[in-house]
């Protein structure tokens, strides 16, 4: 694929992750290959770690530091060797922006995850946010902006085999244990998870099997994966992350929700957009039809992860948690 056609793809991902389009587009323009979009993003995210250096306050500084993140983050998504120092360099510089943003955030680490806990110590319920298959806690800081104004807890992770995580670990199948161990690390009282892209997979499988889930929604999730039909550039990211490509055929064989679906007493939304046709992948629909309380969320215009539509989906998905999460338990 070429440079045009690759920022092309990532147009709405990018833009949705909060960088600016007009920069975006600067950035990606003087690209000459793919090889240089990692090199280039690290450019900019360092960049903006000198714009921090020399801000007039501590807010500024703040912002810098969270967009240097989500640079740093955006590095990752084209095959790059040395990734795993961009994922570190975005973990680094969010939690130097939390520090001066807000100083109650609190790192939460344990065996196979690692994140932030943000928002109120009194917080009615605690949102989980798990990543996909390439991205992080770094790409989704507007949706944890949405949670916290609703008065939410946040917990935004990595996982195995993701974000700064990636590096160390491997993709495992039963990420409800995961998920699992960070409920027993947050010790919040009603916990709700929202799943992006492939993390909409693990949420669901969780919500399924880990009963401490009040509340679940899932965007861009898949319901099932087919090994043979999903795109190239999908399965190499999927082998580099499960550990090896016969591990990645073995991880896709788990992603498939039938049998879980109608286990998730949890009330489940699911968001899907209806121009994210990406072979091998079954869409959300099955999903929310077997769970007991679940319901669907289709968006015409919106792609995957549906950047280009954060208005028909983004209010309606908090406000769901939110009211699952706040209202009298089930």
């Amino acid at each position: 694929m070429n440079t045009t056609d690759f920022a092309a793809a990532q147009w709405t991902r990018a833009t949705g992750a909060g960088v600016d389009p007009h920069e975006y587009r600067r950035v990606t323009d003087g690209l000459t290959s793919v090889a240089d979009w990692g090199p280039s993003f690290l450019r900019t995210g360092h960049g903006y770690l000198q714009r921090a250096q020399d801000a007039g306050s501590s807010l500024s500084a703040g912002e810098h530091l969270l967009t240097a993140a989500r640079w740093f983050h955006l590095a990752t998504l084209a095959p790059y060797a040395d990734a795993h120092q961009a994922a570190a360099a975005a973990d680094h510089a969010l939690g130097r922006a939390l520090a001066v943003l807000e100083p109650g955030a609190r790192r939460v680490s344990g065996e196979g995850f690692t994140g932030w806990l943000r928002g109120p110590s009194d917080a009615p319920g605690t949102v989980v946010v798990v990543p996909g298959l390439d991205s992080a806690k770094e790409e989704f800081l507007d949706l944890v902006s949405a949670l916290l104004a609703r008065g939410l807890a946040v917990f935004a992770m990595d996982g195995p085999g993701q974000g700064v995580l990636a590096a160390t670990t491997t993709f495992v199948p039963d990420y409800e244990r995961v998920v699992g161990r960070v409920v027993d690390a947050l010790g919040a009282a009603r916990v709700g998870l929202v799943g992006l892209s492939l993390g909409g997979y693990f949420a669901a499988r969780a919500a399924a099997l880990e009963p401490r889930v009040a509340a679940v929604a899932t965007v861009s999730g898949p319901f099932r994966l087919d090994w043979e039909e999903l795109p190239p550039p999908v399965r190499e990211i999927m082998a580099r992350r499960a550990g090896g490509t016969d591990a990645a055929h073995a991880f896709v064989r788990h992603v498939d929700l039938a049998a879980l679906a109608p286990r998730i007493a949890a009330p489940l939304l699911v968001v899907d957009g209806e121009q994210d046709v990406i072979p091998g992948v079954t869409n959300g629909e099955a999903l929310a039809r077997l769970a007991p309380h679940g319901s669907y969320l289709s968006v015409p215009h919106g792609d995957h992860l549906l950047g280009n539509a954060r208005p028909d989906w983004l209010p309606h998905l908090t406000d769901h948690l939110t009211h699952a999460l706040t209202g009298p338990p089930a």
